[in-house]
């Protein structure tokens, strides 16, 4: 079995914020509370993700114009989180 399935919440969570269906901080709760998903991957990923989430979080306290982070941005930066972690979780 691979374990990859580790991703699926995450990957939900992601694709509701795009749509619009889920908040930048219900977003950041469900990835940091992917422990099992965590544990399985080098700690590196660990303080990459949450600092992603970070930045999510206050992107989204702000208008898109005056934040130094774009939501846009950050979102694509954590589906290549989520790329990457899969590749580790399930290499070829």
């Amino acid at each position: 079995m691979t374990r990859a399935h580790l991703l699926q919440p995450v990957h939900d969570a992601l694709e509701a914020f795009s749509q619009g269906a889920l908040s930048a901080s219900a977003l950041s709760t469900t990835a940091r509370a992917q422990t099992d998903l965590l544990a399985a991957l080098p700690p590196r990923y660990t303080e990459v993700l949450h600092g992603l989430l970070d930045r999510l979080e206050s992107s989204a306290l702000f208008s898109e114009e005056s934040c130094s982070f774009s939501q846009k941005d950050l979102v694509a930066n954590l589906e290549m989180w989520a790329d990457k972690a899969r590749g580790v979780l399930d290499p070829a």
